[in-house]
């Protein structure tokens, strides 16, 4: 399992905490998602051998978020 924090500089309400993880929930892969309104950033835990980052990363944008590009 791997955890992914994934910041999302535009959250800012309970509807885009909904939103981001009404969208990530469902995928196959992902055991939990969850928005932390106040760091505006995603934690994501999921399996890496069926599910990409960039997969996770989509569907946030899916849903009108920018993500910023990771860091190296």
């Amino acid at each position: 399992m791997t955890t992914e924090t994934i910041p999302v500089p535009e959250i800012h309400c309970g509807h885009c905490q909904r939103s981001i993880e009404g969208a990530l929930q469902p995928l196959d892969g992902v055991a939990r998602a969850s928005v932390d309104i106040d760091a505006r950033h995603v934690t994501v835990d999921y399996d890496d051998a069926i599910i990409e980052r960039d997969a996770l990363v989509a569907a946030i944008e899916d849903q009108g978020y920018v993500v910023p590009p990771k860091e190296a």
